[in-house]
């Protein structure tokens, strides 16, 4: 585990719950910059917190949040590929 990660506050509301996992995220190793993106409402429901990388983009990969009805992208910088990724997000839920 590292502590070279960062995480970018650049918006005033998150989805409940989702900044405790992304503090720890951040402390895995190979992940540099996770940045919570937009917020936006769903019509099916999720019960509990899930996290799912979504697609790849320049330096990392995109993830989606959901829980009850609202979804929050999550643009994530790393160097670790999408297995190694989503093995780092599941040891966190």
């Amino acid at each position: 585990m590292s502590s070279d990660g960062r995480l970018v506050w650049n918006h005033s509301t998150h989805l409940p719950g989702l900044i405790p996992i992304l503090e720890k995220l951040i402390e895995c190793e190979g992940i540099t910059t996770v940045t919570p993106g937009r917020i936006k409402q769903t019509r099916s429901h999720i019960p509990k917190m899930k996290l799912k990388v979504s697609v790849p983009i320049r330096g990392g990969y995109k993830m989606i949040a959901r829980q009850g009805k609202t979804v929050q992208e999550v643009f994530i910088l790393s160097t670790l590929d999408q297995s190694q990724l989503e093995q780092a997000i599941a040891s966190l839920l």
